[in-house]
């Protein structure tokens, strides 16, 4: 019998962010968003960054994240991310000053490359995020 509630549970390196009972969530992968939803197969998988959309019995929660894992076993979804920040305290400027700085930012090598181009698609999705609340 499948239950009509999962168990988020949202870790950084500092703390448990969240530990709660939600109806439904999304967030992205590396290669692309996914819906979670109650009686979901198991599944573990890499994040991507960008917004994590939190359905509880209160209503919606949104969330910035930036890689790490996750993990669906039964009714709980583990999300293990390097940063979780409530969409509501992201600042623009704050994503715009990063979005110059990597873009600003000189790559000689592929790994450099690799990495500005990285930096820029985080600053980017957070500036979304912050100018769209």
């Amino acid at each position: 019998m499948v239950g009509d509630k999962l168990r988020l549970v949202i870790v950084t390196p500092e703390r448990t962010l969240l530990d709660e009972p939600v109806s439904a969530l999304r967030f992205p992968l590396y290669d692309g968003d996914i819906g979670i939803l109650p009686g979901r197969l198991p599944l573990i998988g890499r994040l991507g960054c960008g917004e994590l959309k939190v359905t509880t019995a209160t209503g919606e929660q949104h969330f910035f994240i930036d890689g790490g894992f996750v993990q669906v076993l039964g009714p709980t979804v583990s999300l293990l991310t390097h940063r979780a920040v409530p969409v509501a305290n992201l600042s623009a400027a704050e994503a715009e000053k990063q979005l110059a700085a990597a873009s600003a930012r000189v790559a000689k090598t592929d790994e450099e490359i690799k990495t500005k181009l990285a930096d820029q698609q985080r600053a980017r999705r957070m500036l979304a995020l912050a100018t769209h609340r």
